[in-house]
């Protein structure tokens, strides 16, 4: 998604170009997720014409952090997350509880992210702040690079979602619940009873 229009090439060429990512993990289960996309697209809507006028474009990635390899590559480290320039909006670290998650990913207790802005703890990051930490960068004389990230492991949190995921899906594709699948059949009838589809069985094995 990008707000850059179709302006003459000379105009082009004096516009600053602001990035800006938007990290999850569901959006549609999540209401954490959901609801900062919600306010994300709000806190656009609100300063587009202040960055029209201010020269400035913002240009949008929604990127949907599926593995833990993905996580790490991209420093991922919470959910759902806003970065600006490489800078991530949320200057406090906090988590909380997130039984939505828990629901798409059965795996025990998930962890989502807690937003404090103005002294107060949101499930969402609040549209306030949002446009708030777009104007910041607005205002910027010049684009300052994002130090660069410590490396740090990723959290039982979200090993928990994606385990609870991956045994989801699995699930999904079997005739019966893994800890009954051993004893659906005689092992002698695996073979028909629980083998791939395309041999006649169910495929649960």
């Amino acid at each position: 998604m990008s707000t850059l229009t179709n302006r003459p090439e000379t105009a082009q060429a004096t516009r600053r170009m602001i990035d800006l990512e938007f990290l999850y993990l569901d959006l549609t289960v999540c209401t954490r997720c959901t609801s900062t996309d919600a306010n994300l697209q709000d806190a656009l809507c609100q300063v587009s014409e202040m960055l029209d006028v201010a020269g400035v474009d913002v240009r949008v990635r929604k990127i949907l952090v599926e593995s833990e390899e993905q996580a790490r590559a991209l420093g991922f480290v919470s959910s759902p997350t806003i970065r600006i320039n490489g800078h991530d909006i949320a200057l406090e670290f906090r988590e909380s509880r997130c039984e939505s998650c828990e629901e798409c990913a059965c795996n025990g207790e998930v962890n989502c992210r807690v937003w404090v802005f103005q002294g107060r703890a949101y499930e969402e990051a609040p549209t306030a702040m949002i446009v708030g930490a777009i104007l910041r960068e607005v205002c910027r004389q010049e684009s300052v690079p994002a130090a660069p990230t410590p490396p740090r492991d990723l959290s039982d949190s979200l090993r928990r979602f994606w385990a609870g995921k991956a045994a989801q899906t699995a699930a999904a594709s079997s005739c019966c619940p893994s800890a009954e699948q051993a004893s659906c059949c005689e092992p002698t009838d695996k073979a028909e009873c629980c083998g791939p589809p395309a041999s006649g069985g169910c495929g649960c094995q």
